[in-house]
Formats: C-alpha cells, sequence, structure tokens
C-alpha cells in the first residue's frame, strides 16, 4: 500500500499555484497517494491567529510582493503579480476539486488548468461557466461535476476538510502532511523530498 500525503490547499492560494507542479513531481518521483482536502483560507486564518492579506501590516504586503517575485523567477513562471479576478470566491472551485475527487477523477490536470487561468490568463474562477470550460479541458465531465461542486454535500465536505486541518496544525495554503508531520509552504517542498528520501522518523513539536 503506497504512502499517502495529505494536501491542503485554495484555488486561490499563489503560493499553492507556485508549488503545485514541483510538488507533484515530488508525489509522483515517490509514488505517493495525495489525499487532496481543499479548505476555506479566511476561517482557517482567523482560528489560528492569522489574517487575510488586506488587513495585515503593509510591511508584510510589500514583502508579501517581493516573495512572489522572487519565487516566479524560482521556478520558472510567469504569471501577474495582482491578477483581475483574485481574490475571489474559491468556494466553487475549490467544491469543483472535491466533486472530481469523488467522483474518482485525478484533479492534477484540473488543478494546473485553475491555477493557470488565475494568476496566468486573468480568469475569474468564481465564474460557473469559466470552471466548466476548464473541467472539461481536463477531460471531466464539467456540468455536472459543477452542479455537484455547489452541492450541500460537498459542501460539508469543504468544512470538514477545515476541521481535519485544525486537528492536523494546519494553517495556511499549501501545507502538505506526511506521516503527521506538517510542511506548510510550497517553500518546503524540498524538506518534504528529504522526509521521504532519508527514511526518518516523522519530527513532532516539543513541548
Amino acid at each position: 500500500m503506497p504512502r499517502s500525503v495529505d494536501y491542503y490547499f485554495s484555488t486561490q492560494s499563489p503560493w499553492a499555484y507556485i508549488g503545485h507542479a514541483p510538488f507533484m513531481d515530488v508525489v509522483n518521483g515517490a509514488g505517493l497517494k495525495v489525499n487532496y482536502k481543499p479548505v476555506v483560507l479566511v476561517d482557517l486564518f482567523s482560528e489560528t491567529g492569522g489574517l487575510p492579506l488586506m488587513k495585515r501590516h503593509p510591511v508584510r504586503q510589500r514583502y508579501r510582493m517581493v516573495e512572489l517575485q522572487r519565487w516566479r523567477d524560482k521556478r520558472g513562471l510567469d504569471f501577474h503579480l495582482q491578477p483581475r479576478h483574485w481574490p475571489f470566491n474559491a468556494r466553487l472551485a475549490d467544491g469543483l476539486v472535491i466533486a472530481a475527487v469523488e467522483a474518482g477523477h485525478d484533479p492534477d490536470s484540473l488543478l494546473r488548468r485553475a491555477y493557470a487561468a488565475v494568476w496566468e490568463q486573468q480568469r475569474n474562477l468564481a465564474d460557473r461557466a469559466v470552471l466548466v470550460e476548464l473541467a472539461d479541458a481536463a477531460g471531466l465531465p464539467g456540468e455536472a461535476l459543477v452542479d455537484r461542486a455547489a452541492s450541500d454535500e460537498i459542501a460539508a465536505v469543504y468544512e470538514g476538510n477545515r476541521q481535519d486541518a485544525l486537528a492536523a496544525d494546519v494553517f495556511g495554503s499549501p501545507v502538505y502532511v506526511l506521516d503527521g508531520e506538517v510542511f506548510w509552504g510550497q517553500d518546503r517542498i524540498e524538506l518534504l523530498a528529504d522526509a521521504l528520501t532519508s527514511g526518518r522518523k516523522p519530527y513532532r513539536p516539543v513541548a
């Protein structure tokens, strides 16, 4: 049975976008099973002591813009620092990922398209028609999955992911949880890879 990693993220997160491809490279290289867990970030921030972007001190906001440029170059990406349709309500887009997984589909291709749509193409992921188009392009049944994404049942899974995140000490996006060890941020992907190749036991908080 393959090892698994819990992947907490939101389609709204620039850092999840920046880290998705290298994360999947690690996953595929190690033969990991990914448990995709989209989570609503505003609630997660408020419950773990974080702040939404516009409520952060200007110093932190300015530093974030520098970091985005650094990592854009580091990962070889080309994206807008302030895309036209961001921030957006990610409920439907995140729900689409949940619905795809529920239906037995691998959401990797969908996520790559969704992230690029926001940050590279400046499209609106809160728009149902855009999500249908992206899902169809990924070879998925777009209409059916977007309908399902809007359901109360998917909303319940979304809320369950938030509860799981809190229980796992997750407080942002992206977070990768391997054997109970939390790796926060796409800049921890190399540390995740090291944990997989070293065979070491998971690190735990020290009381």
